[in-house]
């Protein structure tokens, strides 16, 4: 399933701080909204604080829990999952997203839209515990 094979491979990447390989999951034209204190982020601003914290060690672990579907067609996927971040310093957050996919021209699925719930859709959709 692309959605899962996509999920494993952020993991991967980001776990093994590769930020080459993690870019390459993601689009030029993406946009992260839900996140607190931002309206949205774009890919330069993702990158850059992205490429900090790898460099830093920062992140320890990335691991997603449950995939739900909500549409498809040709050349788009959108699903929910939990999104599991390990800091380096013991701490984790958890938080649910929903990821929109792309299939773009040069033949990668990549995440054009991410959006993060708030822990009360989370719960909702059954990806947090109540």
């Amino acid at each position: 399933m692309i959605a899962q094979a996509w999920l494993d491979a952020s993991a991967k990447t980001a776990t093994a701080r590769d930020f080459a390989a993690h870019f390459e999951l993601i689009s030029k034209k993406v946009r992260v909204t839900g996140v607190p204190g931002f309206e949205s982020i774009g890919y330069d601003d993702w990158a850059r604080a992205s490429e900090q914290d790898f460099k830093a060690g920062v992140l320890d672990s990335v691991r997603y829990d449950g995939l739900k579907m909500a549409a498809h067609n040709a050349t788009q996927i959108m699903f929910k999952t939990l999104e599991i971040i390990s800091v380096n310093d013991g701490s984790k957050k958890a938080q649910g997203i929903e990821v929109l996919l792309e299939l773009e021209v040069d033949g990668v699925w990549r995440v054009i839209q991410e959006r993060v719930m708030t822990n009360d859709e989370s719960k909702h959709v059954g990806l947090l515990s109540a």
